[in-house]
């Protein structure tokens, strides 16, 4: 096996260890959240309240040495807020830059989709070129900077969905769903004694530090693709095209985020090599939020997840 995989392979094992202190259960929830950010992604979480959405990702930061910032989106929240602003110093008569937020490694963007579109779109720049403009000056942000945006799939009422342009810009979407009954128990157990998840975070300790995770990235450029599996990845994605039962479908920028998650995800299951089971392990969180399900189709009560469950079984594998 190539050198660097050796390295980032027990990085990746020890992570997951440490997340799993505090997130209880949630492994592909876990394992999804670490391949966003080892291919220099973003995940947009989406859960019922409780879940532990943003413990996931304060958790991650921690193991992963990243700076951490929250915003919590509400109605009223300006780009502004986000972004930075230049005030005015009296002492030096001159204009000083207040930086936001997103000058941050590890930004959770918390229920998003309840700030107004202008105010969604000052992530746009950051998520996309890694740069923020304030007063036509540019601002560069780390190398390793990635936003994850949770939402409510419940309580509509005031929201603002988010626009297609920006759902591509997230990599996945993980949806946390209900734990297991057994996973639940041992939560309950936990809040009894003094171990709880809230509890624990703090003696989470980081794997890497923030400038390691950069260097770390590059090594899954060394996981293998043969050309077939290329060919069979990009007739999976254009298939979500014309499928029968899709309005519009998955573009170039999924192609790019399916190929970069099998790689990850292969080499998470300590191979340095793609198969077809890493593609299919990655298509429906890749694809899923980037289909919009014909109106007729969708009365009907089909989704996204059986859409691209349909599609993975329509494309001939390769052997």
């Amino acid at each position: 096996m190539n050198a660097n995989l050796e390295k980032l392979m027990p990085v990746l094992d020890r992570a997951r260890r440490e997340v799993h202190k505090v997130i209880i259960g949630q492994n592909d929830v876990v394992d999804q959240a670490l391949i966003v950010i080892f291919t220099g992604h973003h995940a947009l979480i989406e859960g019922v309240p409780g879940i532990a959405k943003t413990l996931l990702a304060r958790t991650l930061a921690r193991v992963l040495g990243c700076e951490f910032a929250r915003i919590q989106f509400t109605p009223d929240l300006m780009p502004a807020d986000i972004t930075g602003t230049n005030v005015f110093n009296l002492q030096r008569n001159e204009f000083t830059l207040v930086k936001g937020p997103v000058f941050t490694s590890f930004l959770l963007a918390d229920e998003i989709n309840r700030a107004p579109a202008k105010t969604q779109s000052a992530l746009l720049q950051a998520m996309q070129e890694r740069v923020v403009t304030i007063d036509r000056q540019t601002y560069p942000l780390p190398a390793t900077f990635t936003v994850f945006a949770t939402q409510n799939p419940i309580e509509y009422e005031g929201t603002y969905p988010l626009p297609e342009a920006q759902k591509d810009r997230f990599m996945f979407k993980i949806v946390m769903r209900s734990p297991e009954r057994a996973d639940e128990l041992m939560l309950a157990g936990r809040m009894l004694g003094t171990d709880s998840p809230e509890q624990t975070l703090p003696t989470v300790e980081a794997c890497i530090r923030d400038q390691e995770l950069a260097e770390l990235k590059l090594c899954l450029n060394d996981v293998l693709v043969r050309e077939e599996l290329i060919a069979y990845l990009v007739d999976v994605v254009r298939k979500t095209r014309t499928h029968e039962s899709v309005l519009v479908g998955a573009g170039p920028r999924a192609t790019q985020a399916l190929l970069a998650a099998s790689r990850a995800h292969a080499a998470m299951q300590g191979r340095d090599f793609v198969t077809p089971d890493d593609i299919r392990a990655m298509a429906p969180p890749v694809l899923e939020h980037r289909l919009i399900v014909r109106p007729e189709f969708e009365i009907e009560g089909l989704d996204e997840r059986e859409v691209v469950s349909k599609i993975l079984g329509e494309v001939p594998v390769p052997r």
